[in-house]
């Protein structure tokens, strides 16, 4: 049987996809997709990371299960983990594998970037930049 990590209440995990260099080498696999990882609040990090090693060392799947917002149980294989100790308590970083037709990628446009630039002044030729 798999080994799994289970969010027992709260909110589904939020995924943040990583562009690392480390992280790319992780994502090599026969079907498409991403890395991303996931912060999550734990009273015992350090022995959820051993029985991620212990799994993987045994060259065996873990998978971080969860229910999702539609209330359906999903799971994810982990592919890295690590713990922190933070002033709030332990909190368990997982990389996981997202398959591609789960990546959403939300796109933030912010107008405060630049404000040394006068709104009237034109931008500069892309061959400049």
């Amino acid at each position: 049987m798999d080994e799994k990590i289970t969010i027992i209440e709260g909110p589904p995990p939020v995924f943040e996809l990583v562009g690392d260099g480390w992280a790319m080498g992780l994502q090599e696999s026969p079907t498409l997709g991403a890395v991303a990882m996931t912060r999550l609040r734990t009273f015992n990090g350090p022995a959820l990371v051993e029985r991620c090693h212990r799994a993987w060392h045994s060259q065996q799947p873990i998978h971080l299960e969860y229910r999702g917002e539609d209330g359906l149980i999903s799971a994810k294989p982990i592919v890295a983990a690590r713990t922190l100790d933070t002033q709030e308590g332990q909190v368990i970083l997982l990389w996981v594998r997202l398959p591609e037709s789960e990546i959403e990628v939300e796109l933030d446009f912010d107008d405060d970037d630049d404000d040394s630039r006068e709104d009237d002044e034109p931008l500069p030729p892309d061959d400049l930049l």
